[in-house]
């Protein structure tokens, strides 16, 4: 089963919005970590959200198109009547390889597509279906000449780590495992992550709490809050409601609902 982290009750998948995912092209996989693409059909609006990952979004279509910076809070998609969007997901730490800028400058916020990628939007629109959409997309990318250094495969390297290993519940954990003094590693994050890595680390525990959840699992709170590195279960129930908006009972009910939805 592919994993759904970051996009929260998705059961709607399907049922309000398909969504499909699309690997990028050898030469610019080290930068792109996926295409996907997101349309729906909807009688009545509808609330799609996620709770972003620490990536930049490049994004085109009929909702909110623009350059999108790594996200501290939830981002909530209004979605209604019928509509598409296509966006390239940059992989953490590889998004200066097309804007001089630290990726600070970024986090949260939105530019406008044209300000890195002139012509992006009318060549995705003009085209024909999706496939078409991708190699346009892909050939505006290739264009640019992005190239990484070697920051930010250190900085792609640690969010990774952090990724993979969701019990490492500290800073200074994700510094010894990567190998790099703290102060080191929050300047890397702060230039080519946009956000720190306290920000990541607690992102991605959260993350894997929500992915059980949301699949169904039988959660034993006080176990996942020791395998995750919390100091006991109400340190992860808080954690999780700030970032996710409800409890995890209150989430756990939504998602059933939206999977035993017609």
């Amino acid at each position: 089963m592919a994993s759904t982290r970051g996009i929260l009750v998705p059961g709607a998948i399907d049922a309000r919005f398909t969504l499909t995912r699309h690997a990028p092209c050898a030469e610019l996989a080290e930068i792109v970590e996926r295409y996907w693409i997101v349309r729906w059909t909807l009688a009545a609006p509808y609330a799609q959200e996620t709770l972003p990952h620490p990536n930049v979004n490049v994004v085109v279509g009929t909702h909110q198109p623009g350059v999108h910076g790594p996200r501290r809070r939830r981002f909530v998609a209004e979605l209604a009547g019928d509509g598409w969007v296509i966006g390239a997901k940059i992989r953490p730490g590889a998004f200066g390889a097309f804007v001089d800028a630290p990726m600070c400058e970024l986090a949260e916020r939105t530019w406008p597509v044209a300000r890195v990628f002139p012509g992006l939007a009318e060549e995705v629109a003009a085209a024909a279906c999706d496939e078409d959409r991708i190699a346009r997309f892909e050939a505006v990318l290739r264009r640019c000449g992005p190239v990484l250094d070697s920051e930010m495969r250190e900085a792609n390297r640690i969010v990774a780590l952090a990724q993979a290993e969701p019990s490492i519940a500290r800073v200074a954990e994700l510094a010894v495992r990567a190998r790099m003094p703290v102060r080191t590693m929050e300047r890397l994050f702060r230039t080519h992550v946009g956000v720190t890595p306290k920000w990541v680390v607690r992102r991605y525990r959260v993350h894997e709490a929500a992915e059980r959840v949301a699949h169904g699992d039988t959660v034993e709170w006080s176990v996942l809050a020791r395998e995750l590195g919390y100091a006991d279960q109400s340190h992860l129930i808080r954690d999780f409601k700030a970032q996710i908006g409800r409890t995890p009972a209150q989430y756990a009910s939504e998602c059933t609902a939206a999977a035993m939805r017609p």
